[in-house]
């Protein structure tokens, strides 16, 4: 089992950035492919972006692709998206998963609120 623990959502101006971080309890890091995902109100949960277990190969939706950017630090068992060129759409609650193939989540974590006005 994985816990994952999000953090640095917060409000931005349109145009601004804000980096999202994700720490997760397991020994076995490794063993996960990570995501992270995200849901605005009255929509369904959103897949951004994928990183396969060593970093090698990133994916991204399409809506994100050129402004965010997947990273995980294996030695820190931590997972990061560094979010560019913020849109008020992007307006929504995120969340990190852990699962074994990408795109799709087994563990999840709480959420973190990101907030951008016009």
């Amino acid at each position: 089992q994985v816990q994952l623990v999000e953090s640095g959502g917060g409000s931005v101006q349109a145009g601004g950035s804000l980096r999202l971080s994700c720490a997760a309890s397991a020994r076995t890091f490794t063993t996960y492919v990570m995501g992270w995902f995200r849901q605005a109100p009255g929509k369904e949960r959103e897949f951004l972006a994928g990183i396969t277990r060593n970093g090698g190969t990133t994916t991204y939706a399409d809506s994100v692709k050129g402004r965010f950017t997947i990273s995980r630090d294996n030695a820190k068992n931590t997972v990061s998206l560094q979010m560019n060129s913020l849109k008020p759409e992007d307006t929504a609650v995120y969340y990190c998963a852990a699962g074994l193939i990408l795109r799709d989540g087994r563990y999840w974590g709480q959420g973190t609120q990101v907030t951008v006005s016009s």
